[in-house]
């Protein structure tokens, strides 16, 4: 199993994959209430820019991890299907709108371009990274034709945690990489930030770099598991998203 990119050290480590599942959660529904409840707290779309990291990175790891690699696309791609409605509903405020699709379509994209990766990887090491370096970029262009969530950035932002997941310097390319998607890139609204006398312009979306500490805090562990555990963890997309959808509905 590769090693996981970190600059903290090991024994520093202290948060399993539960854990880091859990955190993602609470973040996302934190972001999807500010989207949904009038008045709701900035703060909390601003918390939630952590999420997408956090659930890439596991996507990432993941693929490394499961033991059926065309089981997990499957419940992937099924999860995904059945969360289309409840975000249509939740998010685009209708029962169809085929202009932005569900993160979790996202993740199929990114789970496809890992799998095809993984083909080159016997071929060696040049094979491999040229071959990196074409399917980053039909992956890029392949999550803004299906419009899905975070575009072809999303897919993008989860190759680079499945490309340098086993490289000693990988996590300072995953910062630098990070920090140029979605502060440069992404970029999104501006919050004005004082410090030391001057005004510095910060976009919402950077503050996802700083999903990389709890990831760097990840000790590899797998935490409280089992088969009730990993619907559960299915479920709550859909879920979540079918209970926004109510609150939207009942809001006057």
């Amino acid at each position: 199993m590769p090693l996981l990119t970190s600059p903290v050290p090991a024994r520093l480590r202290c948060l399993d994959a539960f854990t880091l599942k859990v955190l993602g959660m609470v973040l996302m529904l934190l972001d999807h209430i500010w989207g949904v409840v009038p008045g709701a707290p900035a703060w909390m779309t601003a918390v939630g820019r952590l999420a997408f990291p956090i659930f890439a990175f596991r996507l990432a790891d993941g693929f490394f991890l499961t033991g059926d690699r065309r089981l997990y696309l499957q419940r992937l791609f099924l999860c995904a299907v059945l969360s289309e409605l409840p975000f249509d509903l939740a998010v685009e405020g209708g029962w169809f709108y085929p202009f932005h699709q569900n993160v979790l379509f996202t993740f199929c994209l990114s789970f496809l371009c890992m799998l095809i990766l993984e083909r080159a990887r016997p071929k060696g090491p040049v094979v491999f990274w040229l071959s990196a370096a074409g399917v980053t970029l039909l992956g890029y262009l392949a999550g803004f034709i299906a419009v899905v969530d975070y575009y072809g950035y999303g897919v993008v932002t989860v190759l680079l945690f499945y490309l340098f997941r086993d490289k000693p310097w990988g996590w300072a390319v995953q910062l630098a990489a990070l920090f140029y998607i979605n502060w440069e890139l992404i970029g999104g609204l501006v919050w004005p930030v004082q410090l030391f006398g001057r005004v510095l312009e910060v976009p919402e979306q950077g503050l996802a770099v700083l999903a990389l500490v709890p990831i760097w805090l990840y000790n590899g562990k797998e935490g409280p598991h089992g088969r009730a555990v990993q619907y559960a963890c299915y479920a709550f997309y859909p879920a979540h998203l079918l209970a926004l959808a109510l609150v939207l509905f009942c809001l006057p």
